[in-house]
């Protein structure tokens, strides 16, 4: 073996250690905690129970997020809002001039995304149907990845689900990127040879540092995030996992991601849209 690999191994051994030293130090510091609520998991699910990432994290972020007021995210919700009913591109129309009233036409639509999008011949997700929209119906530029209007418009349309059990569809050809997230789910990749799995199925609860591993789940996205000080997408969350084990992030809006995120709504079925979310 070469010493490019043995340094491979080496990085990876002493990562794995230094993981379970950390959970056996701290194990069940913070979690469970008193009061949480789960959600039985549909037929098939590897998961015991299904547990939203609001339940891992401190009192005083569960408080935060709790308090429509004090919740930072709804800074982008009011700006989605606003988005929402301003005419764009040559068409010179607004989302309301199609849709009339998010609050009835977009009711529950952020819980079934992604969804198959025949045109295009696969599943398109919230943000990228957002931005077909915008090309097709407005005639307007397509809003960057991450940008703030984008970002907003995500937030303001899934908000309007809150409460509302994540129900995707995976039947037809959906079937077919479902097994290809779940793929991607357990596929050990990066310098640390460890995937999505490691973390979020085989260690929930327990402590990593500071923090307490959840299950993953996606019910919270957009979701705000102390660490970054503004609301971002599920695809910023991924890259960053990705650099966080030292492997390559994909680009935003990747077919693969696409197919990790059809995975991981259907992984958290039953378990309510909570943007915006607040998470450590």
């Amino acid at each position: 073996m070469s010493k490019t690999r043995w340094g491979v191994v080496f990085v990876a051994a002493i990562a794995v250690a230094g993981l379970a030293t950390a959970v056996s130090a701290t194990e069940h510091e913070q979690w469970p905690v008193p009061g949480y609520k789960s959600v039985q998991p549909q037929e098939g699910n590897p998961l015991p129970e299904l547990i939203s990432g609001y339940w891992f994290r401190t009192a005083e972020v569960r408080a935060l997020q709790d308090d429509d007021f004090e919740n930072p995210g709804f800074l982008w919700v009011e700006r989605g809002e606003e988005l929402w009913n301003t005419k764009d591109g040559e068409a010179n129309k607004s989302c309301a001039d199609c849709h009339g009233a998010a609050e009835e036409s977009m009711k529950g639509v952020g819980a079934s995304y992604p969804k198959w999008f025949e045109p295009l011949g696969k599943p398109v997700n919230l943000e990228q149907r957002i931005n077909i929209c915008r090309e097709n119906n407005q005639k307007a530029k397509p809003w960057k990845w991450e940008s703030e209007e984008l970002l907003a418009m995500t937030t303001y349309i899934k908000y309007q689900s809150r409460g509302m059990p994540m129900n995707i569809d995976i039947s037809g050809p959906m079937k077919e990127w479902w097994e290809r997230g779940k793929k991607e789910y357990y596929q050990r990749r990066g310098q640390l040879d460890m995937s999505c799995a490691n973390c979020h199925e085989g260690y929930y609860g327990h402590k990593i540092r500071a923090d307490t591993l959840s299950q993953g789940q996606i019910n919270g996205f957009p979701t705000y995030r102390l660490k970054w000080q503004k609301i971002g997408s599920l695809h910023r969350r991924f890259r960053g996992c990705n650099k966080q084990i030292r492997a390559t992030p994909n680009p935003y809006g990747d077919d693969e991601y696409i197919a990790l995120e059809v995975y991981l709504a259907w992984r958290g079925m039953g378990l309510p849209v909570e943007t915006p979310a607040v998470r450590q």
